[in-house]
């Protein structure tokens, strides 16, 4: 398999999907997994609005490093293709909120958009962005063109 199509493979796989499903670690060192509708700039950032009061973003808030999956649950067993990221989270800075909440909006046009003054100071959300520092496509083991028999995780843009 080439890398080429490994990466072409993983960017189907985000564009195909609205949720990803973000693990972070809380105080004590236990993890945490939630859900969250997100919005990519490539594969290169990832946007979703959260309360900062969520147990997601309190984690992330004061344990940037997180781990994501995206995924399409609702495919037949064997049938589904995830890509797997180690990222750094954080809100999203005052200085890039607006041009942030125009990107997340733009991908949801049947949702209400959120200004930056909505996304900001006492208001109930925040925009988010996790920025990966390493990704994975997962490869079924059953693949027409490149199963092995087992499932498989390769590294995917490692060239970027």
């Amino acid at each position: 398999m080439t890398q080429e199509i490994l990466d072409q493979r993983a960017a189907a796989v985000i564009e195909a999907n609205k949720y990803l499903t973000l693990g972070t670690v809380d105080a004590a060192g236990l993890p945490w997994v939630t859900p969250v509708y997100f919005t990519p700039d490539g594969h290169d950032a990832f946007y979703w609005a959260s309360s900062p009061q969520a147990a997601h973003s309190r984690n992330l808030a004061a344990r940037p490093d997180v781990s994501i999956a995206i995924f399409d649950s609702s495919v037949p067993i064997g049938g589904g293709s995830a890509v797997y990221f180690r990222a750094y989270a954080a809100e999203v800075p005052a200085d890039e909120l607006e041009q942030s909440a125009a990107l997340f909006a733009a991908r949801y046009p049947e949702l209400r958009s959120y200004g930056a003054a909505e996304l900001s100071g006492t208001a109930d959300l925040r925009l988010y962005r996790a920025q990966p520092t390493e990704a994975w496509l997962m490869v079924r083991g059953s693949d027409p063109d490149y199963g092995t028999g087992v499932d498989s995780r390769r590294p995917v843009w490692p060239h970027d």
